[in-house]
C-alpha cells in the first residue's frame, strides 16, 4: 500500500484547496468500492509539506509498511487555526466523486486539532459518516444531540497537558446523555500521544470497519 500526494480543487470553496495524501489498497475492493477512512493530523503538522502527515497515525503505519483494507485521505491544513469544517466536506465530496468509495462506509479520526476537527466536522454532519474516532479533541457538548445516532469511540491520555481529559469526558458523557453510542478509552499513565497506542490497536479498524452508515443519522 502506497501513499502519493494530490491536491484538491473546491469548487464549492474556491478560495480553498487541499494538498492530500491518498493510499489506495492495491486489490480489486469488494463490490467496486472501498471503506474511507479520513485522518486529521494535529497541529504540529500544519503547513504546505507532506512529510510531515506522516509522522503519526495512519500515514506513518503506511509508510512503515502496514495495509489497510480500506482508502486512506490524509489532508494537510497550511496554517494551525483549526480544521475548517465546510472545506472539509468538500474535500469529502470530492473523495466520493473521484475514488471509488462506498459512502455508506466512510469513517472520521483525527488527533489534538484533528480530534477537535473530527467533533466538529461529525457534529455538523453527522449523516456523512459510519463511524468516529477522535483522539484527545473536544468539542460541543451543547450539540451532543446531533450526534446520538453516530457510533463513537475516543481516546484520551489522563496525563495529558496540552488538551485536558475533561474534553473528551464533556463530549462523551453529553452524547450518551442525549441517548447516543460514545465509549471511551483513557490511558491512565499517558500524556498528550494517546494516538500512538490508539492507531497501533487493530481492534480500532476493526471497529470502525463493523460500522455502516445509518439511514436515520
Amino acid at each position: 500500500m502506497k501513499q502519493h500526494q494530490r491536491r484538491f480543487q473546491l469548487p464549492s470553496c474556491p478560495s480553498v484547496s487541499f494538498s492530500c495524501l491518498l493510499a489506495v489498497p492495491e486489490e480489486p475492493p469488494g463490490g467496486g468500492r472501498w471503506p474511507l477512512l479520513m485522518y486529521l493530523h494535529g497541529k504540529g503538522e500544519c503547513g504546505d509539506d507532506p512529510e510531515l502527515v506522516r509522522r503519526h497515525g495512519p500515514p506513518r503505519l503506511i509508510a512503515r509498511g502496514r495495509s489497510f483494507p480500506f482508502i486512506l485521505a490524509a489532508p494537510q491544513c497550511r496554517v494551525p487555526l483549526g480544521w475548517p469544517a465546510e472545506p472539509l466536506t468538500a474535500l469529502l465530496d470530492a473523495l466520493l466523486r473521484e475514488l471509488p468509495v462506498d459512502p455508506d462506509r466512510v469513517y472520521l479520526t483525527g488527533l489534538s486539532m484533528g480530534g477537535f476537527g473530527v467533533w466538529s466536522l461529525a457534529t455538523l454532519h453527522p449523516e456523512r459518516f459510519a463511524a468516529i474516532v477522535p483522539i484527545c479533541g473536544g468539542g460541543a457538548p451543547y450539540l451532543a444531540e446531533r450526534l446520538r445516532a453516530l457510533p463513537i469511540w475516543a481516546f484520551h491520555g489522563a496525563r495529558d497537558d496540552v488538551v485536558p481529559l475533561e474534553e473528551s469526558l464533556r463530549m462523551v458523557k453529553a452524547v450518551n446523555r442525549a441517548g447516543g453510542d460514545a465509549r471511551l478509552t483513557i490511558y491512565p499513565e499517558v500524556g498528550h500521544d494517546s494516538w500512538t497506542a490508539t492507531y497501533e490497536n487493530p481492534e480500532v479498524y476493526a471497529w470502525m470497519l463493523r460500522h455502516t452508515r445509518k439511514p436515520s443519522a
